[in-house]
Order: C-alpha cells, then structure tokens, then sequence
C-alpha cells in the first residue's frame, strides 16, 4: 500500500554502480525526476527524451537517436545506459534499434524498464540490468546470477519482515536518540559485552559506518567490544567495492577493527544470517545492528537489541521482529550520494555529545 522505490529508479541506480558515465530515460522529462537529480551528485549525469503527448501516439525513437548523439557530443562516456520507462514500453518503443541507428561510440547498456515491471518490484529493474549487462559481457552470467539471487532474496525480506508486508504502516521515528545513545553508553559503562553488526547496503553504508567509527577505545579501554560487518571489498559491481574498501579503511584508520566480515555490501539480504551465527557463539547484553535490521534475525537473539534504520515505515515491524529500541536516520540516501567518505549520523552525533559532557 506504500510508495516505494520503482523498477525505473533501482534501474538507474545499478547503472551508477557499473559506473555508467551518462543515463538516458527514454521518456517524459518528469520520469524519476528526483532520483536522476540525486544521482548528478554521484557524477553520473542523467539526461531525457522528453517525450511529449505526441510521442506517445507516434513513437519517439528519433528523439532517443538525437539525444544520444548530443550526448557523445557533451561528455565523451565510455558507458551509456539507456533506460526505458512506462510510457515507452507500452507504447512498444525499439530502444535498441534507435540505439543501433545512433552508432555512438559509447558501450551502450539498453534497459527495458517499466513501473509494472514484473509484479513492480523495484528490484526487477536492477535485475534487468544485469540482464542486459552479462549478454553485452560487462559482468559474467556467474555474477549476474549471484546479484539477482540476492535481490530476489531482498524482496522476500521486505515483504516478510520490512514495509511491504501488505497493511499500510504508519511512519513513526523511533525512540529518543539520546536515550538510546545514552543505553549504549550506560552498557560500555558496566563493562557489558557489545557487538554493533553494520549490515547495511550501498552508498547509505556511509552513514551507518559512523557509529563504527567512533572511538570507544579512548572512552572505555577495557571494553573490548565486537564489529561485524559486510565489508567484503572483492564482492560487487565497481563502486560497490569501492564503498567496501573506503569504509574499511577509514575504520582501521581510526582504530576500528571488524572482527567478522560476512560478505558484501550487495549480500545485506543474507549476512544478517551469517552474523546472528557468529553472535550466538558468544553471549552478548547489547547488540546493535546497522543499515537494514529486518534482515537480521533478531528473534534467535537473547540480548538487549538496538535497530538503526533509513525507514520511518519499518520502526513498527521492526518492534514487530523483538527489537528493544529503533533509531531512524533520515535522508540517509540524500546525504551519503555523491560521499566517499562517512557521514554523521543522528546516532552517532548523539553519542559523540553525550561522550563529550561525560568525559
């Protein structure tokens, strides 16, 4: 029943992360509108055909075989992603012969991509993608396989355990950050044996890195509390690997070690598994887990749970799963976009503050 990301925007996005040099929509100019500008500040440049009233009745492919030459003739790219949209696709629009007739330079990744896609799951949109990109060889069919394996598996999981169970759920924020920074604090205090678990993906890695990033060392030495994350650098398309890499290595520059990596920031549907596994080899108080919670089965875990997530629509499954405390962190995609680096977040700047009066 909720607004949710289309197979257009998670169409757009996959070919950021094949570090795709320009984007085409094959559509109206106000087509994921906000999705293409946000995807400027990763330094992808995303254009339209601004297919008008009459190009629905008439078709538009000269439009496509136009925009497509002004764009070998503005940027040069390596790589172009063509991407279809609800309006092109019904009205039956051969993306790839405009793309033929345009003879451009550029690799060319043609998307035929639509809001009803599938059963309009926004991943179906990325899984078209790697489609395209493993009969053009840019990615193996092994690797197009494991992505798609992935992204199905994450749409289990929202329509299991996130927003898309079905009822409508209302947006709610959370607990009290304070509060529960001040629970974390309190546990680090007493000596309590924690584990933070970052199973989160994509770019919004950046922001729930943070709390990872702090430096409870300085603060509480003789605590020696556990990371596990999936922080594999070997697993993913390009800029995904890229996240990985960054993130660890400004962790280990501030004297953060992940003890446990469980995968890739592609496998979030499925680490959550492997780091519930690990954490039931010891017995912890506090666990705290990062980026996308609900894939986390916190139902097998005997501890006092801390979820940190981008949606206000999951604070009541994921009180649902057993957590004890949810912290939301907004507009986590807006500030990670275009960020090689960790961001704050809410979360975090709540702990530094409180740390900072205490000390």
């Amino acid at each position: 029943m909720h607004p949710r990301p289309s197979p257009i925007a998670a169409s757009l996005y996959t070919l950021r992360d094949m570090n795709a040099d320009v984007i085409v929509l094959h559509g109206p100019h106000g087509c994921c509108f906000r999705t293409g500008r946000l995807l400027e500040n990763d330094g992808v440049r995303v254009v339209t055909t601004s297919m008008s009233e009459n190009d629905f009745i008439f078709g538009a492919s000269e439009k496509l075989e136009e925009v497509l030459l002004k764009v070998e003739e503005l940027f040069n790219p390596k790589l172009v992603g063509v991407v279809g949209t609800c309006v092109s696709m019904i009205i039956g629009e051969d993306m790839k012969e405009a793309v033929k007739n345009a003879g451009i330079n550029a690799q060319v990744v043609t998307v035929e991509s639509h809001g009803g896609l599938g059963e309009g799951d926004n991943t179906e949109g990325a899984i078209a993608v790697l489609d395209a990109a493993s009969n053009q060889g840019i990615i193996s069919r092994d690797e197009m396989e494991r992505q798609t394996k992935m992204l199905k598996k994450a749409t289990e999981i929202e329509k299991t355990r996130g927003m898309a169970q079905g009822s409508y759920i209302k947006p709610s924020y959370g607990d009290n950050k304070v509060k529960v920074a001040n629970i974390i604090l309190n546990a680090f205090k007493s000596n309590k044996k924690i584990a933070f678990i970052l199973n989160s993906k994509k770019e919004t890695s950046y922001l729930f890195a943070d709390i990872l990033n702090i430096p409870f060392r300085e603060y509480f030495p003789e605590n020696e509390y556990t990371v596990i994350a999936n922080l594999d650098e070997n697993v993913g398309l390009p800029r995904i690997r890229g996240h990985a890499s960054n993130i660890t290595k400004e962790l280990l520059e501030s004297g953060t070690t992940v003890k446990h990596i469980t995968g890739g920031l592609d496998e979030y549907p499925v680490t959550g598994i492997k780091a519930e596994q690990i954490l039931n080899e010891g017995n912890f108080d506090l666990v705290v887990v990062l980026g996308v919670p609900h894939a986390f089965p916190v139902e097998k875990v005997n501890s006092v749970t801390v979820a940190v997530t981008d949606g206000p629509r999951l604070v009541e499954p994921l009180k649902s799963l057993g957590y004890d405390y949810v912290v939301t962190e907004l507009d986590a995609h807006s500030k990670t976009l275009g960020t090689d680096k960790i961001v704050p977040s809410d979360l975090g700047d709540s702990l530094r503050g409180l740390m900072e009066i205490q000390d």
